[in-house]
């Protein structure tokens, strides 16, 4: 069914009518906005323009004397108009990036969302002075005025964070040209890389598909299908070769220029400072995985490979279901009911919140033309709630990401109340929330499990799921360091770009799989690359760290869903390492993430000992 007009946004009752109906629902985005075109969206950009405005009139060049003259009170009252600012500046963007990501396709959509980042970027633009004037008071003065001021204190996580960034900030001319460039620069590169990626179209077996659609073939249980579809990939991603090189080299340039400027001095040191992790942590991480590749992917994949009687995989074989697998397509209530049971059974507060997702018109889950490939939960702004974005196609990995991206949206609803300042979470820990809502599925769903073949081949899927977080994103993360540093020495060639992907696919799967003429393309359509350089590590980051943390579940006296709800409700206030405390896990120490792997590699283990028992 095509996706509602913009300009006519449906009710609830009408979502839920057509969900029924066709049993996939389509998400109501008029808690944001009535529409695209009503008077509603115009009137809040000219009000947040002007509002910007006469807060810089306000408020620029005064912060050190008012911080000197001892007024904490005034302060706390623009820290707060700030965070009421940046409210509803956020509520503008994320209704219109929702608009677009229904139909990137959209001529009109991609108007309204253009238009509205450029009025966002001039709006914003006047904001920047006050966080560059906050971070330039003295420390024990701001310490001074936050002890003085409960209303400021109330800040004090948001204060903290932001004085982080001080050693990498610029003066406010430059901070402003990089601010106002932002538009034509890096998010000019980003619409085009999604635009060229919904536009294209691949043909399999006499028929024409959006990319979503043809990857979803690569888990199809007839090998022909897996291979037409790869080699459909493979060919479209290579006509589009120039395209996808220009963009990766012009915005790993671009992030050189910005990371040289702020004085960063590894490559990924941004992408370690927004997260608020140190750079040793992470460090430890890639060099534990990298270390188990071994144990983990090689190991499996030469399992797998044995009970498809192949001696290697074929690429096209790494995620296809196992030789008599069940197959069968899962409705969409089923799928409902499976999570809401699993997160009920943890705790049904968290299933009252999921809940809402799907009663109140939350989610989008048809796979439509032009719509943004993969899944998001966008928290959009603390007033208002996440929306859930799928293309459900009725796979057991299709529960597994609902599973997933619910999670994602009960941690945001969570932590809302922390306010627009401080209720976003660093990606290490953004990740908790929703790999631990797809463990507490795949668990129901195992415990469910009729037969011991079945068991085995939702064993197997489960840990095909956490290769693919763990062992794929890490792999991910060693290619974009490479493509990084090499670029910081020139541009890198289209050919270039495949030989890193291939030296790095063939380190993290291993010798069991053959990775055939083509795949060296498949680098392409990672939207990560583009969007969040080095966002991908977080997935791993996150994957471990529940591993850990759901261990610590099944051996819990009672109390731990206590905890884990306070690790949520924190949002951005707390540092990794105190949030984890009370579970007893530190990240920084070298054999937590050995912990949280050695998870996966019982699960290999447990496979090999099932076959061995046939």
């Amino acid at each position: 069914m095509p996706f509602a007009p913009a300009s006519a946004v449906r009710s609830p009752a009408a979502i839920a009518g057509a969900a029924e109906a066709e049993g996939l629902p389509e998400w109501n985005l008029a808690d944001l906005y009535p529409s695209m075109d009503g008077p509603e969206v115009k009137a809040d950009t000219d009000k947040a323009l002007g509002w910007a405005r006469s807060f810089e009139e306000s408020a620029k060049g005064k912060l050190a004397g008012l911080a000197e003259g001892g007024a904490a009170t005034r302060i706390a009252e623009l820290v707060a108009e700030y965070e009421a600012l940046q409210e509803l500046l956020g509520r503008l963007i994320s209704f219109a990036g929702l608009i677009y990501s229904g139909d990137t396709s959209d001529p009109k959509r991609a108007k309204f969302y253009s238009d509205l980042q450029d009025k966002i970027t001039q709006a914003s633009t006047h904001l920047i002075f006050f966080e560059l004037e906050l971070n330039r008071l003295d420390d024990g003065l701001v310490a001074g005025l936050m002890a003085k001021e409960p209303r400021l204190d109330h800040y004090r996580p948001w204060i903290e964070d932001i004085r982080k960034e001080k050693p990498h900030q610029l003066e406010d001319q430059l901070e402003r040209l990089f601010h106002e460039k932002s538009t034509t620069g890096r998010s000019a590169w980003n619409r085009l890389f999604d635009e060229t990626i919904s536009s294209l179209r691949f043909h399999v077996e006499g028929k024409e598909l959006a990319i979503e659609p043809t990857l979803n073939l690569l888990q199809s249980p007839v090998e022909a299908t897996r291979r037409a579809a790869a080699d459909a990939l493979a060919e479209t991603f290579k006509a589009n070769m120039r395209v996808f090189s220009l963009v990766t080299n012009v915005l790993a340039k671009d992030k050189e220029i910005s990371d040289r400027w702020r004085a960063f001095a590894d490559v990924a040191d941004s992408r370690h400072l927004a997260n608020r992790v140190e750079r040793e942590v992470v460090d430890a991480l890639v060099a534990a995985v990298r270390a188990a590749f071994p144990q983990l992917s090689h190991r499996y994949y030469a399992l797998k490979a044995k009970w498809m009687g192949k001696d290697k995989l074929d690429h096209w074989d790494r995620n296809a279901p196992l030789p008599k697998a069940e197959t069968r397509d899962i409705p969409w209530g089923e799928a409902r009911d499976t999570v809401l049971d699993a997160y009920g059974r943890f705790s049904p507060d968290m299933a009252d919140i999921a809940r809402r997702f799907f009663d109140k018109g939350w989610i989008d889950a048809p796979v439509r033309p032009g719509k943004a490939p993969g899944a998001f939960a966008h928290p959009t702004v603390p007033s208002v709630h996440p929306y859930v974005l799928l293309n459900y196609q009725g796979k057991t990995r299709d529960v597994m990401t609902l599973a997933h991206e619910l999670g994602h949206g009960v941690h945001q609803v969570l932590a809302a109340p922390n306010g627009a300042l401080m209720a976003p979470t660093p990606l290490t820990l953004a990740e908790t929330a929703s790999v631990f809502g797809e463990m507490l599925t795949f668990k129901a769903l195992l415990s469910k499990a009729a037969s011991p073949a079945e068991k085995q081949a939702m064993l197997a899927s489960k840990v095909e799921d956490m290769l693919n977080t763990v062992v794929r994103q890490i792999a991910f993360y060693t290619f974009e360091r490479k493509v990084h540093v090499e670029r910081r020495e020139g541009e890198l060639t289209a050919e270039r770009l495949c030989e890193i992907w291939m030296e790095v696919q063939a380190e993290s799967l291993g010798p069991a799989i053959r990775l055939g003429p083509g795949y060296e393309t498949y680098w392409t359509y990672i939207p990560h690359f583009i969007h969040s350089p080095f966002y991908v590590y977080a997935y791993a980051f996150g994957d471990c760290l529940v591993n850990s943390l759901y261990a610590v579940y099944e051996n819990a006296a009672e109390g731990f869903q206590d905890k884990y709800f306070q690790l949520l409700k924190a949002g951005g206030t707390r540092h990794h390492k105190e949030l984890l405390a009370p579970f007893g896990l530190d990240a920084g120490d070298p054999g937590f993430w050995s912990l949280g792997l050695g998870v996966v590699e019982r699960m290999i283990g447990e496979l090999e000992a099932m076959d061995a028992a046939r």
